[in-house]
This record gives structure tokens, C-alpha cells and sequence, in this order.
């Protein structure tokens, strides 16, 4: 589709020879004489970009942008001005034009300039696309969970969202701290400032005053420029501190004072400033403990635990994960070209089984492993054992024991279990004793007498230790 272009200009001539010059340059041309009729036409039909001269008779071209910049907001407004009235055209850029362009003028120089005035549009409805595909995808219903804990969490995320309130948000790794406080900001009333997130875990000590507090020129070895830190960078908007445990005392002193004065000191300057920004803080870390234990400041922990949300671990919320498993296949097979049709019933139970001490990130990392290796078909039983449970995990070799009410025999129970052990290591070496003996992290000799004792020779292939 044609760029759509409406040029209001008083002087026949020049509005003339702007539609010629425009036509040529494939762009659907709309004339006006007076501000009046262009107003008309602008909200008659679509307009991309106007091209307006400020000395119009009855209506200046100021008022021309103010009235059109009500009826179409993204719309973009190129100024045309004679030399003696650029006070005028600076006052029209105050009053929404994008630029301005004097008279005489080259129109290859004004073509330059309205297809930059094109640009500049695009590229702000593709900021607005984004930002509400954040806040959609961010939303309460982005975050994945049906169950009781999970609808408990969501239900305060979005009851906090709304306030300024400072936010800490507990729970282990990989249970999804990062986006729930993605989620918070997007609903919250500042969602069209910047989120800034820190890990203050993987950024050194030595840099992470910097990161977050920025710092002047000259102020230390390396700092050749002046440099604003995320405090600044969010203002207006929410700094996520992920893993704020691990924040040294020293720095937690500075953290406290934004909480406590909203102001921030840049490393070198004798100045301190004020910053509005929301704070929202995440750690797998206990900080009652820390605190006792002196490693975490008292007064800080009660500046952060304002609203404490601790996100459930996955394993006591396995109702959400088959939902979860089948989120991660629709994204893993559209990311890598695959078409894993989904899990079978025994893989399916053995995931949901399975404790997941990395939680929703591994899930996701080994839904994403399966779909890559598999590629096709149904993920099955088979196709769990090698690739996705590490068997050295006694929640999945004891997988399928059940302690009855009426108890159990420890000792028989374990002397069956190593019984099993031996066997199968004997079959999966094919009675190669070295083998067994390697697979089951056993010296030969021991094993060689468990074998003995257990009346296991048949299994054991002689001369086959090689």
C-alpha cells in the first residue's frame, strides 16, 4: 500500500509541485489550500504522513498540528518554513511536529526527510505492537497454573500490581520469579515505563555499584565516561533485583537508602538525586536466615518484605504440569521445526512422578531436549529413561515402591533392591563381570562374592571379561 501524504500549502506553485514531485516518489498525494479544508480531508480518509506550511491565512499551521495530532496521535507533521519565522517552526515541533524543513528547499532533501518522518512512525506503532504484546503475554493468564497454590499467587500478583508497593518475591530456582515480576510490572500503572532487571548474583561486586548506581567520568580506573546506572534507567517504571540474597552488606546499605529517601549517588559525585522507581526483589535464599545469621541487613529485609509472594516449587503443584508440558511442546515444536504429537500415558505419569528439583526451567529444558531428539510421533516411556531422568536420582529408582500400611521389612526390602541391581547390571553387560562391576560402581571382587552369595552364576558369561 501506498504511503497516503496530505500537503497543505497556500502558494498554488508550490503545492503543485510538491504533488508532482510526490506522485513520482509512489505516494498517494491529498492537497489543501487553508487548514481548514486539510483538516477536513484528514479526517475523511487515512493519512500517514502531513506535510504543513506554518503562514497559512485564518488558521496558522501550529494549529493545523495541534487539531490534527487530536484526531490521529502516531500521525507524523513536517513543518515548512520560510527562514524568518524558525521560532515559529521550534514552537511547532513543542506542539507535536516531527521536524521542520525551511524554504527554499530541495525536495530530494524533503523526501529525505518525510521518508525519516515515515520511519519514525513505524517504528513507534512496532513499539506499540510490542508493548502490548508484553502486557498481553505478561498478563495473570500468561503464567501457566491451575492449581491452588498457583491461583493464590496470582490472585495477590494482581491485587499488589496495582499499588507502588515494594515486592519480594521468594521461592527456589527456576520457579519463575523473573516473570511473575514481569507479570506484576505489565499490570501495574507504570507498564509504559522500563522494566530494568538485575541479577545481582552474576555481576561482581566491584561492577554491580555501577550497574545499579551509575557513575561519573574519572571516578575509578576504567571509567572513561559518565554512565547512568538501572536505577536511573528505570525511572518511572520497576528495577526487578533478582537474587538480592546474594547482594553484598555494603551495597544493601545504598539499596536501602533509594528505599528509604528515593535517592541514588553515582560513584563520584558529590550529588545525590531523587528517583521514582518501584522496587521488586526476588531470592531462592531464606533471609530470615540470612538476617540471623548476619549475612542480611534487618532493616533492609524489612524494607523489601513489604508484600512477600513465594512462588509454590513445581513438585507441590503437579496438577499444572501436564498444562505446562503441553505449553512447552507447542513452543519447542514451532521453534525447532518439529511435530512431537505429545506424551504417552506412562511417559506422562512418570513426568508428573518425577520431583523436579530444577523446576519449571527444567521442565522446560527437557521438554525442549525431547522434542529436538525425537523429532516426531510420541514421546514414550523409552524415550524418558536416557535422556531425561539422571537414574542416579533415588526418586526415580524407587519410583515404583509403595510402603503398605501394615510397614515394611528395611532389611529384606533392601536386600531385594540389591538384588534387582546386580541382576539387571549382569543382563545390561551381558554376563561380563568387569562391566557389571563398573555400571554398579562396585570393586569385581565385591561383586564377584554378591553374586556367589545370591546364587547369580547362570547370569555371569565366563571368559567374557575382556
Amino acid at each position: 500500500m501506498k504511503p497516503s501524504l496530505l500537503i497543505i500549502e497556500d502558494e498554488d506553485p508550490i503545492r503543485k509541485a510538491l504533488e508532482r514531485f510526490f506522485k513520482k516518489k509512489s505516494f498517494e498525494v491529498m492537497l489543501a489550500s487553508t487548514g481548514e479544508e486539510g483538516l477536513s480531508l484528514l479526517k475523511a480518509g487515512r493519512v500517514d504522513l502531513l506535510l504543513v506550511d506554518l503562514m497559512l491565512p485564518n488558521m496558522s499551521g501550529i494549529e493545523v498540528i495541534r487539531q490534527a495530532k487530536e484526531t490521529i496521535p502516531q500521525l507524523v507533521c513536517v513543518v515548512m518554513t520560510g527562514y524568518g519565522t524558525i521560532p515559529s517552526a521550534v514552537e511547532a515541533i513543542k506542539a507535536g511536529a516531527f521536524h521542520y524543513i525551511t524554504k527554499p528547499f530541495d525536495l530530494e532533501d524533503l523526501n529525505a526527510l518525510v521518508t525519516k518522518g515515515l520511519e519514525h512512525q513505524r517504528l513507534q506503532q512496532e513499539n506499540r505492537v510490542l508493548k502490548e504484546t508484553l502486557k498481553t503475554r505478561f498478563k495473570k493468564q500468561a503464567i501457566i497454573g491451575t492449581s491452588l497454590k498457583m491461583k493464590e499467587v496470582l490472585d495477590l500478583a494482581e491485587k499488589v500490581a496495582v499499588s507502588d508497593s515494594t515486592v519480594l518475591i521468594l521461592g527456589e530456582s527456576g520457579t519463575g520469579k523473573e516473570l511473575l515480576a514481569k507479570a506484576i510490572h505489565y499490570q501495574s500503572n507504570r507498564s509504559e515505563r522500563s522494566l530494568v532487571t538485575v541479577n545481582c548474583a552474576a555481576i561482581p561486586e566491584t561492577l554491580l555499584e555501577s550497574e545499579l548506581f551509575g557513575h561519573t567520568k574519572g571516578s575509578f580506573t576504567g571509567a572513561v565516561s559518565h554512565r547512568i546506572g538501572c536505577f536511573e534507567q528505570a525511572e518511572g517504571g520497576t528495577i526487578f533485583l533478582d537474587e538480592i540474597g546474594d547482594m553484598s552488606p555494603r551495597l544493601q546499605v545504598k539499596v536501602l537508602r533509594v528505599l528509604q529517601d528515593k535517592k541514588i549517588q553515582a560513584i563520584g559525585s558529590a550529588k545525590s538525586h531523587q528517583v521514582d522507581v518501584r522496587i521488586i526483589t526476588a531470592t531462592n535464599r531464606d533471609l530470615t536466615k540470612e538476617v540471623q545469621e548476619g549475612r542480611f541487613r534487618e532493616d533492609l529485609f524489612y524494607r523489601l518484605n513489604v508484600i512477600p509472594v513465594t512462588l509454590p516449587p513445581l513438585r507441590e503443584r503437579s496438577d499444572d504440569i501436564p498444562i505446562l508440558i503441553e505449553h512447552f511442546l507447542k513452543k519447542s515444536n514451532t521453534a525447532n521445526h518439529k511435530s512431537i504429537e505429545g506424551f504417552s500415558a506412562g511417559a506422562m505419569e512418570k513426568m508428573v512422578r518425577y520431583r523436579w528439583p530444577g523446576n519449571i526451567r527444567e521442565l522446560e529444558n527437557l521438554v525442549e531436549r525431547l522434542v529436538v531428539l525425537k523429532g516426531k510421533g510420541q514421546i514414550t516411556e523409552e524415550d524418558l529413561l536416557p535422556s531425561l531422568f539422571d537414574q542416579k536420582n533415588p526418586e526415580v529408582l524407587l519410583d515404583g515402591i509403595n510402603i503398605p500400611d501394615s510397614g515394611v521389612s528395611f532389611r529384606d526390602l533392601v536386600n531385594d533392591f540389591e538384588g534387582v541391581l546386580i541382576r539387571k547390571a549382569l543382563q545390561k553387560s551381558g554376563g561380563n563381570k568387569n562391566k557389571a562391576a563398573n555400571l554398579l560402581g562396585l570393586n569385581r571382587t565385591t561383586l564377584l562374592e554378591k553374586i556367589k552369595k545370591r546364587g547369580f552364576e547362570d547370569l555371569v558369561v565366563e571368559g567374557h571379561d575382556e
